[in-house]
C-alpha cells in the first residue's frame, strides 16, 4: 500500500490511551478485506485484583476467518490484536489495517488466520464504567484487561493456543505482560509503540494531567454527574497534543488559527464519543504495568517495533534498547522519523513496519 497517496489528514492516527487520536482513523469498511464478524462473550464471576467482582463483564469482538486445529486438538492459527487506550476493535477495521493485512495473500490473511479483536475491559462495547457504576465501577487495571483477553480466548472461543500477540500503544504493553503472564501460549509477540517498563517520569506525568483534570473538576461529582464535566475537554487536549509529531503537527497547521481550529475540532469529536469516566478509568489502569522486573520470563520470539518521533516512548531515554538484552529471543526495531511517520500514531500505519511483521511470522513458524 502507498501511503504517500493517503491524504496527511487520515493517515494521523492516535489510537491509543495515550494519543490515540479518538478520530479513529480506518472505520470506513476495508475494501480489500473480509467481512468481520462481531460478537459478545459474557465472562461471569469476574475478580478484579482489587479484590472487586463483577457478576458478569462482557467481552464484544470481532473477528475474521475461523479456527484450525492440529491432531492434538490445539489451534495454531490464531491471532490476538490489542488497541490502544480509549481505543476500540473498529480502529483496526479500514482500509489503513485490515484492508492491509486480513486480504488473500497478505500476511494475516484471513483464510489462513482466525484474528480475534476485542473490545478491552473498559473500553468500546464491552462492560465500562459509563454502562451504569459510573464512579463506583472496580479499579481495573492492565492485568484484569489481560485475563478478561484470556477468559474470552479459553472459556469463550476455545482457543487453547495463539499463533501471534500484537497490539498497539497500550494493546502492545498488554502484549509485554501476556509473554510473561502466559509464555507457553503464544508462538510470537509484536509489541508496538510502547516501552517495557513502569509508567513513570513524563509518560506519568501527562497521565496524572488527564486524571487530575477530570478528578478535581467539581462537575465530576464523584462519577455521577448529568453532563460531561468540563474538565474532560484538558483531558482530550493532552491526548491530542502527545499523539502526533511537531513535524506533521506544523504542516497541518502553519498557522495560529488553523492549529486552534485542529485542536477544537478533535475536542469536540471527542467530547461527542467519550464519556469522562471512561476515559478516566482508561488513564488510570496503566497503574500496575510494570513488566521490567520479569522480563526474562518472555519465551516466544519478540520483535519490538517502536518510532523515532514518538512523544510517548521517546528515543533518548534508551530504555527501548537496555531492556529487550533481557529477553532470550527479543529483538527491537527503532522507525525513523520521515515524511510517512506520525509520531506515537504510526502504530496504526501498517505499510511502515508489515515487513517486521512479515519476518516475524516467518521466523517463528512452529
Amino acid at each position: 500500500m502507498n501511503t504517500e497517496a493517503i491524504p496527511a489528514t487520515r493517515l494521523h492516527a492516535f489510537h491509543a490511551f495515550i494519543a490515540v487520536t479518538l478520530l479513529l482513523i480506518g472505520n470506513l469498511p476495508a475494501a480489500d478485506a473480509p467481512k468481520p464478524e462481531h460478537h459478545d462473550y459474557v465472562i461471569r464471576d469476574f475478580r478484579f485484583r482489587s479484590g472487586e467482582t463483577l457478576p458478569e463483564v462482557k467481552m464484544h469482538f470481532v473477528t475474521f476467518g475461523t479456527p484450525q486445529r492440529d491432531a492434538k486438538g490445539t489451534v495454531r492459527n490464531a491471532v490476538i490484536i490489542l488497541h490502544g487506550t480509549t481505543g476500540s476493535s473498529a480502529q483496526f477495521l479500514g482500509t489503513n489495517f485490515a484492508g492491509a493485512l486480513f486480504g488473500e495473500g497478505q500476511l494475516l490473511d484471513a483464510a489462513r488466520y482466525y484474528v480475534v479483536i476485542p473490545d478491552n475491559l473498559g473500553h468500546g462495547k464491552s462492560t465500562k464504567p459509563s454502562d451504569g457504576p459510573r464512579g463506583r465501577f472496580p479499579k481495573y487495571g492492565y492485568h484484569d484487561m489481560i485475563e478478561a483477553q484470556y477468559r474470552l480466548l479459553t472459556e469463550g472461543l476455545k482457543v487453547n493456543h495463539l499463533r501471534l500477540v500484537i497490539g498497539t500503544s497500550m494493546g502492545g504493553m498488554h502484549t509485554w505482560l501476556w509473554g510473561e503472564t502466559h509464555p507457553d501460549f503464544m508462538d510470537a509477540l509484536m509489541p508496538l509503540a510502547c516501552l517495557p517498563t513502569e509508567i513513570s517520569g513524563r509518560n506519568r506525568v501527562w497521565r496524572r494531567m488527564i486524571i487530575d483534570s477530570i478528578r478535581n473538576d467539581p462537575d465530576w461529582r464523584n462519577g455521577d454527574y448529568d453532563k460531561q464535566p468540563n474538565g474532560v475537554r484538558v483531558a482530550h487536549e493532552v491526548l491530542y497534543f502527545m499523539g502526533s509529531n511537531p513535524t506533521q503537527r506544523l504542516k497541518e497547521a502553519p498557522t495560529l488559527a488553523k492549529a486552534d481550529e485542529s485542536l477544537d475540532r478533535y475536542v469536540a469529536d471527542a467530547m461527542k464519543r467519550l464519556d469522562a469516566n471512561d476515559v478516566l478509568y482508561a488513564a488510570e489502569a496503566s497503574r500496575d504495568y510494570n513488566p521490567g522486573p520479569e522480563l526474562e520470563k518472555i519465551q516466544a520470539p519478540l520483535l519490538a517495533v517502536n518510532f523515532e518521533d514518538d512523544l510517548i516512548n521517546p528515543p533518548e531515554l534508551g530504555v527501548f534498547e537496555r531492556e529487550i538484552k533481557r529477553v532470550k529471543r527479543g529483538k527491537a526495531v527503532m522507525i525513523p522519523e520521515s515524511e510517512r511517520t506520525r509520531g506515537h500514531g504510526t502504530h496504526t500505519i501498517t505499510a511502515i513496519w508489515e515487513k517486521h511483521l512479515g519476518r516475524l511470522l516467518k521466523k517463528s513458524e512452529p
